[in-house]
């Protein structure tokens, strides 16, 4: 690796489906790092890890692990699956999981996320021929799962012990809605008073703030952030809903079995919730669970259901579930119908579905995003009215229901958005660099943003 100089003004969004990496270089241009995933190149790295194991000649196999896009990659194309695990980020708060045992070797949950960093960090200096040793790094305004402050407490130094284990020496954290803010800033030649709404996997995060030239010019003040608000909930809680109503049925959720002359519901309900979360799909390879769903598929009046729900774990199909839910989700952004299709194996799932139906399944979640950025605007006292523009960052945006609530309330007029999954690491390198004393940002390459779709 050609050594030419410290990398200072990095970020890291560190996602809970997806991370990327930007750099703002000494002649005051942003590079994103870039990957290569399915024979092209994209700025997002696929958060999963990927534990496979290897023969070895004459020993013991040995155990492999890959992480982002090569992950992917091995997974589905090994014939005997190995482990991977995902949506780590959404268990940072939780003090009850403190790791998970891959192929016999106990893994600390830190020591999960630390790899995964360590590839991102090395595949990032190799690209910008620097050493990396410090970082903005985005952290969501609520942590997915933090209940209380100390909640939010322990999650922040996991992830602070993770980046220190991936060798970096120096990290400091920005609330990930922020650094949306100043990826869409550069675009601007006047001030605004903006809305941001950034829609990750795990958690929806808004923030209220001043931003424009005049801002950078004078010099930003706390009072230029008028406030944060978030809620514990985005995308991994509306696939949710697409695998409670669509999936699970066709698995046996419903289905029944006869148990000393009653009819009992066939498989435990919490098989079927941890179903729904991808970051547990691994979780249910257990002997414990191969043992219920051998009795239930004995038992079953639908038994084809039950052995299509053990190829599923067996199988460890939780990506390619994952992506036939991302799809129709995607198709139901576009269209008032689409059809869920999920073939693998002997399986052949074909399903139906209107957008009418799904805006359904997840009025609860949009509900509690409408009360979020309407208690925002309440504490900060800000009439809607006197908001210029919204910028709406992440997959999720895209969902007609979610960008309803914000036309709603501000107008489409002023809806904005762009580089949906790469603002905020955008945003965040921007940062660093404001951080290192670069005053004048005006001529950093800035993000494409376009008009609401």
């Amino acid at each position: 690796m050609k050594v030419t100089g410290i990398a200072d003004a990095v970020g890291i969004d560190f996602g809970t489906t997806n991370s990327s990496v930007a750099l703002v270089t000494g002649d005051a241009q942003i590079e994103l790092a870039s990957f290569l995933s399915g024979g092209a190149e994209t700025s997002s790295f696929r958060s999963v890890l990927y534990f496979e194991q290897l023969k070895s000649t004459g020993g013991p196999k040995r155990t492999h692990a890959l992480t982002g896009p090569a992950a992917i990659t091995r997974y589905l194309e090994a014939e005997e699956k190995g482990r991977l695990i995902q949506s780590l980020k959404s268990h940072l708060p939780s003090r009850t999981l403190t790791g998970t045992e891959v192929f016999g070797r106990r893994h600390k949950f830190e020591d999960l996320i630390s790899r995964m960093l360590g590839d991102l960090r090395s595949h990032a200096e190799r690209q910008f021929e620097k050493p990396i040793r410090s970082a903005m790094v985005g952290r969501p305004v609520r942590f997915a799962g933090a209940d209380t402050q100390e909640d939010e407490e322990f999650a922040l130094s996991r992830l602070r012990q993770a980046f220190a284990m991936a060798g970096f020496e120096r990290v400091d954290f920005e609330m990930e809605p922020v650094a949306a803010a100043y990826a869409y800033e550069s675009t601007l030649d006047h001030d605004e008073l903006i809305l941001i709404g950034d829609f990750g996997g795990g958690t929806s995060d808004f923030s209220l703030l001043r931003v424009g030239p005049g801002i950078r010019r004078r010099g930003r003040t706390p009072q230029d952030l008028l406030g944060n608000s978030g809620v514990g909930l985005a995308g991994d809680a509306f696939d949710a809903r697409l695998v409670r109503k669509l999936v699970s049925p066709a698995l046996g959720s419903d289905s029944e079995a006869r148990s000393l002359n009653k009819l009992l519901p066939a498989v435990p309900a919490w098989i079927y919730a941890n179903l729904e979360r991808w970051h547990y799909l691994s979780f249910l390879r257990t002997n414990n669970v191969r043992e219920i769903l051998r009795s239930a598929h004995l038992r079953a009046l639908e038994p084809e259901k039950i052995e299509a729900l053990i190829a599923i774990i067996e199988e460890d199909l939780g990506y390619q579930l994952h992506q036939a839910v991302q799809r129709v989700k995607f198709e139901l952004s576009r269209k008032q119908t689409a059809e869920f299709r999920f073939r693998d194996g002997g399986m052949d799932l074909r399903i139906p579905v209107t957008r009418a139906d799904f805006e359904g399944w997840i009025e609860e979640e949009l509900t509690s995003i409408e009360r979020c950025i309407d208690s925002l605007l309440q504490s900060s006292g800000v009439d809607a009215r006197d908001v210029d523009r919204v910028f709406l960052t992440g997959g999720t945006s895209f969902v007609p229901a979610v960008r309803r609530i914000f036309a709603t309330r501000f107008g489409e007029e002023r809806i904005r958005s762009g580089n949906e999954f790469t603002s905020v690491a955008h945003g965040l390198a921007l940062r660093a660099a404001e951080t290192m004393g670069v005053s004048d940002l005006s001529g950093v390459g800035r993000p494409g943003v376009g008009t609401a779709s």
